[in-house]
Formats: C-alpha cells, sequence, structure tokens
C-alpha cells in the first residue's frame, strides 16, 4: 500500500479541508504533515462551518485515525482552544487524534518574537500571522526547539533554557515582554490539556500502518507557491508546503508515496505580500473577493485576488509530482461573461513559459480569454449537467496541465462536489 497526499497548489486557500474531509471515508488514517495553526482550514455541512488550525480535517469522521505529525509546530494554548470547541460538536477527541513526539512547540515567547521581527523589518514585512511559526521552526532548525516529547522529560528546565535565550533576543530589539505572563498562563494550561492525548513516535506509527495495509492521506497546509525552497521566496511560509515534505513530516519512504492530489482554486487568491502576477485591482478582483467570501479563516485578512495562473500552476505540479487535480469554488465563477487565465508571462518583450527565479513589475500576465457560463452550478450534483461553456473550461485546464480533474467543488458543502469519471 502507498500512503496518498493532498496539497494546494497555489498560495494556500484553495480549499484543502473540505477534501480532505469528501475523501475521508476512503482513508482509514489523515495525517496533517507540516505547518501550524497559521493554517486553517474550513468545512461546511449540515449548515455548520468549523475551522481548524493543528487538527486534521479527517476528525469529523468518527471511526478515523488522526494524526499531527512531526513536521507540524504546534500551539498548545490554540490547541487547547481548538480542541474544546470540536469537543462540543463531535464529542471527546481523545481516542481519535495522537499527537507526534517530535512536533515542535511553538512558546509564548515565539509569538512575540514574531511581532518583533516582523516589526523590525519596517516596509519590507513578510506579513506573516504573528502566531510565532517562523521563530519555531528557526529554533528547529538551528537545534534549540522544545518538542512535545519534551513535556515529558525535565521539561520546566528545558522551557526556562529555551525561554530566557528568547528574552535575551526580545531586550536587544527593546521589546515589550509585559503581556508574556498571561500568554504563558493559556499555554501551560494548554500542555495540560495536550498531556491528555496519545503521544507516538508517528514514524513507527505510520509505517507499520503501511506495512499492514491500512489506507493513508497526507493533509498539507497552505499551499505549493509558500513552500520555503520552491514557492515565491522570501515571501513564503517556514515548512516545506510540496509533497516532499509528506515524506520529512511524517517519517514516510518516497517510495511509499501514492497518488498526489493537488488542490486549485478556478481563480487564484494570497494573503499578506509578496508577488502575485495575476492580481487584479479592479471591479473584477473586488467581485472575485465578494463572490468568493475570500477573507483568511483564522486571521479574517481580506486575500488579494486574480485570474488563474496556469504557469505557476504548472510550476506546482511539475515540483509535487501531481497525480490528480481537484479544482475548488468554480462556482465563484458563475456570472462572469469572460474568463481570464494566464497562459505565459512576458518580461522584457520575450514570452516565459516556466516559473522564473524572480518576479517582479516588469513580469505581464499573457491572458487567454473564454466565454463564461453565467449559469448558477451550485445545486448541480451530476456531471452531465454542467454547462458546455464550464466543461470547455475544463477541458482546457487539463490541456494546458497535462493532468486529469478528478474533482469539482461548486460550493462550501461536502455535498457540492462532483468526482469526475
Amino acid at each position: 500500500m502507498k500512503i496518498d497526499v493532498l496539497l494546494g497548489l497555489q498560495w494556500g486557500d484553495e480549499g484543502k479541508g473540505k477534501i480532505v474531509d469528501v475523501l475521508t471515508p476512503d482513508y482509514e488514517i489523515i495525517a496533517r504533515f507540516q505547518g501550524g495553526p497559521n493554517a486553517g482550514h474550513t468545512l461546511e455541512f449540515e449548515g455548520k462551518k468549523y475551522i481548524l488550525r493543528s487538527v486534521p480535517s479527517g476528525i469529523f469522521q468518527g471511526n478515523k485515525v488522526n494524526i499531527i505529525g512531526n513536521g507540524v509546530v504546534l500551539d498548545p494554548a490554540l490547541f487547547k482552544a481548538e480542541i474544546e470547541a470540536l469537543e462540543l460538536s463531535v464529542g471527546s477527541l481523545n481516542h481519535r487524534l495522537l499527537v507526534s513526539k517530535k512536533a515542535h512547540l511553538i512558546m509564548p515567547t515565539h509569538r512575540l518574537l514574531d511581532a518583533c521581527y516582523e516589526a523590525a523589518k519596517g516596509d519590507s514585512k513578510i506579513g506573516t500571522t504573528g502566531k510565532g511559526i517562523g521563530p519555531t521552526y528557526t529554533d528547529k532548525i538551528s537545534r534549540n526547539g522544545l518538542r512535545v516529547g519534551d513535556i515529558l522529560h525535565n521539561f520546566e528546565e528545558k522551557y526556562n533554557i529555551a525561554k530566557d535565550k528568547h528574552i535575551h533576543i526580545l531586550n536587544q530589539y527593546g521589546f515589550d515582554t509585559s503581556a508574556l505572563d498571561n500568554i504563558e498562563k493559556e499555554w501551560f494550561d494548554g500542555i495540560a490539556k495536550l498531556k491528555e492525548f496519545t503521544l507516538i513516535d508517528s514514524e513507527h506509527y505510520i509505517n507499520d500502518a503501511i506495512k499492514q495495509g491500512k489506507k493513508i492521506l497526507a493533509e498539507g497546509a497552505q499551499g505549493t507557491m509558500l513552500d520555503i525552497d520552491f514557492g515565491s521566496y522570501p515571501f513564503v511560509t517556514s515548512s516545506n508546503t510540496i509533497a516532499a515534505g509528506a515524506c520529512t513530516g511524517l517519517g514516510v519512504a518516497p517510495r511509499n508515496v501514492g497518488e498526489v492530489y493537488g488542490i486549485f482554486k478556478a481563480y487564484c487568491t494570497r494573503v499578506g505580500s509578496g508577488p502575485f502576477p495575476t492580481e487584479l485591482f479592479d471591479k473584477t478582483g473586488d467581485k472575485l473577493r465578494e463572490y468568493g467570501f475570500e477573507f483568511g479563516s483564522v486571521t479574517g485578512r481580506p486575500r488579494r485576488c486574480g485570474w488563474i495562473d496556469l504557469v505557476a500552476l504548472r510550476y506546482a505540479i511539475l515540483i509535487d509530482g501531481v497525480t490528480r487535480l481537484i479544482m475548488m469554488k468554480s462556482d465563484v465563477l458563475d456570472t462572469f461573461e469572460t474568463i481570464k487565465a494566464c497562459v505565459a508571462y512576458e518580461v522584457d518583450g520575450q514570452k516565459i513559459t516556466d516559473f522564473p527565479f524572480e518576479v517582479d513589475d516588469n513580469l505581464k500576465p499573457v491572458y487567454v480569454e473564454m466565454k463564461g457560463w453565467q449559469t448558477d452550478m451550485s445545486k448541480t450534483l451530476e456531471e452531465d449537467r454542467l454547462p458546455k461553456e464550464f466543461s470547455d473550461y475544463i477541458a482546457f485546464l487539463e490541456k494546458e496541465l497535462g493532468v486529469p480533474i478528478h474533482i469539482v467543488s461548486l460550493g462550501p458543502d461536502r455535498e457540492q462536489t462532483i468526482i469526475r469519471k
């Protein structure tokens, strides 16, 4: 058996949460492999909306095992709040959520460092969520981090050593640390909650499950274009969001990866700073934001909106080895007379189709225009009832991208989903 991977192909916010929930009936184990509570996965069904920060999106399927993998960074305070909110709807999670001992902990001082470093950048801000993600991964790489497993062994001593290092840095910047006591109280309450869960050596658990023939889905956070190595650096996240991140974030060998599901929107969005070649600053961009309700599920920040970028999408498919595509929010384009797709970039009078090392103001998108379908598809449940213009759009994308579109989402509810034959 192989472990399948599901991840975003754009700048995040593609709709991964809903699709994991749609796919989980076919899997026994769902595992998050990277990212932290800056990545909000939204699921909507039976008239209710749920936002997951660190918990895998398979948690609503009562008979599934959910794993927070070693590649994730975990904030105990936010974890506790998320668990308590979920338990009001789905009951106790202790028996179906496992946490890797090797996942790193986001400390209270990591949050302060995040704010401090961002303020120090001035006009060159990255646009972080302020959740302490970057400083936590920095400590991980510099071998100064705290891991979940540390809460079982001399934790107070380890915590104070790490905290003192952070305080020293914050004092050098003259950053106000007066809020730390209140943050720490919530954080240690979160540590107590975390101890209620089963902490595992997730690499052993998952590889044993593979040997037993269990079906496993690895769930990514953010999107490929935010990958620390291959994204639009430096405006990226702090982890590997690509398919290879599932190997390092769960301890799985590359040969054990099976299907790679790549999720993308029928248009593009981005939160925070960084290049966005197809961004729209006109009424069309406003319309995409309004119709798609493009506001961050965790931060509430309005998302930047634009037409679909096939140059960036082909690049993501190449790096991830995508075998099946999933298109989200197709219904947002229902009222548009004309649909545009960027098929190339123009730089200094030359057309290029490969995503370049650097994206700046000299780069101009080259668009293909297609006729819109101007049909409400939100209640369409069968593929043969889709409007011709939309079917043409799908065929165009499949030709350009070279990978079949396996699933089409026509709304936020899990029922508004067509699995194509």
